[in-house]
């Protein structure tokens, strides 16, 4: 396992191709247009850079991780890798669109996982001529900083390919923990319903969310109260998640909050444009 590539250079993609770079892999980043890949790189170079200010790294061992890094936006270049870690948008229908299009163009022998946080790893392993060889690989976000990679079976998923997919996530410096393909997996089945109940009790009066998330925070020792955390996921991917989830294992009481669907209506999303359960940025 030398040749890592990376489809999406979002917060998740940038952050695991920033990992992999530091971790001493070649890594190809791709995304759609230059504009974006560029800023990835600014992305990645930012953060290595908080490294090199806190003396964890040095300047020159920064410009080594960036070297390693390869961008482009031409995604027929990647034939050679060894397994493609696919971060796009939270969406079926594209990322079964994406996995068909790298089933053509890599090796048979390259292993394609997703870095979906939901959505059925079957399905996707349905959708290519290798399904034995497509896995989740569900990285938590910052990526550089958590420990946890949630691997995730697909029902065709090989031993070989598990195995291979796991020993991957140590050399990553991450905890890979085995997890079987289901809605929203381990992760976000326990944690959306947390989110859920703080946003319903907002909604209903019960507390305002500096108090919900202080609760959370001083009486169940949680490092990040659940709306500071939504706010920090997305408040529009939560709502995603939870449909999932609901559509996945037909209990109603994974239906998002109310609340949660109108601040998301509102294009209130988080962190992300400055506005959820809290303010940020200049609006703050």
């Amino acid at each position: 396992m030398k040749n890592i590539v990376v489809v999406g250079g979002g917060t998740m993609g940038n952050g695991i191709a920033h990992t992999a770079a530091a971790s001493g892999f070649d890594v190809t980043l791709v995304e759609v247009g230059q504009d974006l890949l560029d800023r990835a790189m600014t992305t990645i170079s930012a953060n290595l850079q908080r490294g090199v200010d806190k003396g964890k790294m040095s300047a020159d061992e920064k410009q080594g991780v960036l070297k390693r890094i390869r961008p482009t936006t031409d995604v027929q270049s990647i034939k050679d890798a060894d397994i493609v870690i696919e971060a796009i948008v939270e969406n079926l229908g594209v990322k079964i669109q994406l996995f068909k299009q790298l089933d053509e163009i890599t090796a048979p022998k390259t292993i394609l996982a997703s870095n979906t946080s939901s959505i059925s790893i079957t399905k996707m392993a349905a959708a290519t001529k290798r399904p034995d060889k497509v896995i989740g690989m569900h990285f938590m976000n910052p990526v550089p900083v958590m420990a946890l990679v949630e691997v995730i079976r697909a029902l065709q998923t090989s031993d070989a390919a598990f195995e291979t997919t796991m020993e991957l996530a140590r050399k990553l410096g991450k905890t890979p923990v085995a997890v079987n393909d289901a809605p929203g997996f381990v992760s976000n089945r326990v944690l959306m319903p947390l989110i859920n109940e703080a946003a319903y009790a907002v909604m209903e009066g019960v507390a305002t969310p500096e108090a919900v998330d202080t609760v959370m925070k001083l009486g169940m020792n949680h490092p990040m109260g659940p709306l500071e955390l939504a706010d920090f996921i997305g408040l529009d991917v939560c709502v995603d998640i939870m449909a999932v989830l609901v559509d996945g294992l037909g209990d109603p009481k994974y239906r998002a909050c109310p609340l949660l669907k109108k601040y998301v209506s509102a294009g209130w999303l988080g962190r992300k444009n400055g506005r959820g359960f809290y303010r940020y940025g200049e609006g703050k």
